[in-house]
C-alpha cells in the first residue's frame, strides 16, 4: 500500500529547489497564522487624496499658499528695489509659515484623538 502525501509534505517539498528552501515568496502577501487582514480599500489617486486630506483640514494648503505668495512677491519688491515692502513681506511669509506650521500639528491631534471608525 502506498503512502498518500498530505498537504504539508507537498508544500515542503514545493518549497525546496534545487538550491535549497525558498524562505519568501514575494509575489504573494505572507500568511501569519490567526491573521487575518481586512480588505483594501480602493487605491486613492492623487486628486482623490489631496480633496480628501484638505476637506479634513482645509488651513494647511490655505497656510501654504499664503507662504508662497507672500515668498513670490517678496522676491518680486526685492528684485525691484523696494526694500521695505520686500522686509515686510519675507516677515509675513514667515508668519505664514508658522500658520502652517501649526495647521499641521493640530491636524495631526485632531486625527489622533478621533475615534476610529
Amino acid at each position: 500500500m502506498a503512502a498518500v502525501p498530505t498537504s504539508a509534505a507537498s508544500e515542503q517539498t514545493a518549497e525546496m529547489s534545487a538550491s535549497g528552501p525558498v524562505p519568501f515568496d514575494f509575489s504573494q502577501p505572507p500568511m501569519i497564522e490567526g491573521f487575518s487582514p481586512l480588505p483594501r480599500v480602493k487605491e486613492e489617486t492623487f486628486k482623490e487624496k489631496f480633496i480628501r486630506k484638505t476637506k479634513e483640514n482645509p488651513f494647511v494648503p490655505i497656510g501654504s499658499v499664503a507662504t508662497a505668495g507672500a515668498l513670490l512677491y517678496g522676491l518680486r519688491a526685492f528684485h525691484q528695489g523696494k526694500t521695505r515692502q520686500s522686509q515686510l513681506l519675507m516677515r509675513g511669509r514667515i508668519f505664514a509659515q508658522g500658520f502652517t506650521v501649526v495647521a499641521i500639528i493640530f491636524g495631526v491631534f485632531a486625527t489622533a484623538l478621533k475615534p476610529k471608525q
